[in-house]
């Protein structure tokens, strides 16, 4: 009996030992620590986010921002240690993506999240990986071409996004005569379009040309209009946790400083898998050069 006590504490001094190596290397960072008490880093997706964050042909989340998160996983893994850390999915909506961060339901959000003052009360965001802005998408011989051009019409707009604070504030500003159909996310927004539900759909212009891109007939459709607001993308993290969010910033500048940054958005943009070509604009170039911070 008493040698069945030792190896019993035997195990138990040697598990606790591993786990307390993690723990330890995750130094004073809660989410860190949370993954290596789990084994497991929580990543949140959109589902129809093209091509940044979308479920492709194998049903597993893939795209531009999830191909970034998994080089952040790599280095959570060298960091505390732990080469078999599971990667966990959840799906996220414009609506739940910030609370999932803020209360630690997910260690990271990877879609196509505008970064923006009001948003840094609740979250923290990592360097800008992506600009655009809001436009609308409306049927060809429509007539629609500017927001004006939606008097008396209807236009859905994803809840929670900045595209529906945008396009809210340009319709009160012109006072049009706007019907705004709040939809669940992008799918549900561009099947009322299809359906002509409504007359357009207002979003950032390259998740439009990544909608149409997926669309039945894609020659339908159009992206017009002025930019009526102004986005950088970058990936969601938990505020005050400095120790996770350097490690996820130091990840993004060796990637903007070595290059491999442009590689991956040469791979989804220029022509991406799903036919969306948008070369490197000059803004973008600029923005990585200057978040290529030295070592």
């Amino acid at each position: 009996m008493k040698r069945i006590i030792v190896k019993l504490a035997a195990v138990a001094f040697a598990i606790a030992s591993v786990s307390g190596v993690a723990i330890a290397d995750a130094g004073d960072s809660p989410t860190l620590k949370r993954i290596a008490e789990r084994g497991v880093v929580n990543i949140g997706h959109r589902e129809t986010s093209i091509p940044f964050s979308y479920i492709g042909p194998e049903n597993e989340p893939i795209g531009y921002s999830i191909d970034l998160c998994m080089k952040i996983v790599d280095a959570i893994k060298a960091e505390l240690g732990m080469d078999d850390i599971e990667v966990k999915y959840t799906p996220v909506t414009g609506q739940t993506r910030i609370p999932l961060i803020a209360n630690g339901t997910i260690d990271m959000e990877c879609g196509s999240t505008t970064n923006n003052l009001t948003r840094q009360k609740q979250v923290e965001y990592l360097p800008t990986t992506f600009i655009t802005g809001t436009k609308i998408a409306s049927k060809k011989g429509s007539g629609i071409t500017q927001i004006e051009d939606m008097n008396g019409k209807a236009i859905g707009l994803s809840s929670g996004t900045t595209n529906e604070k945008a396009i809210k504030a340009v319709i009160e500003e012109k006072g049009l005569d706007v019907k705004v159909v709040p939809v669940k996310d992008h799918s549900q927004g561009w099947l009322a379009l299809e359906t002509d539900r409504i007359d357009a759909y207002g979003s950032d212009d390259v998740l439009l040309f990544g909608l149409i891109s997926k669309s039945k007939d894609p020659s339908q459709f159009q992206v017009t209009g002025r930019y009526l607001s102004f986005d950088p993308y970058a990936l969601m993290v938990q505020r005050n946790d400095s120790t996770f969010e350097r490690l996820g910033r130091v990840v993004m500048a060796g990637l903007m400083r070595s290059g491999e940054m442009k590689e991956i958005y040469a791979k989804w943009f220029e022509p991406g898998p799903t036919g969306i070509n948008m070369p490197l604009s000059a803004t973008l170039g600029t923005a990585f050069e200057v978040q290529a911070l030295p070592d």
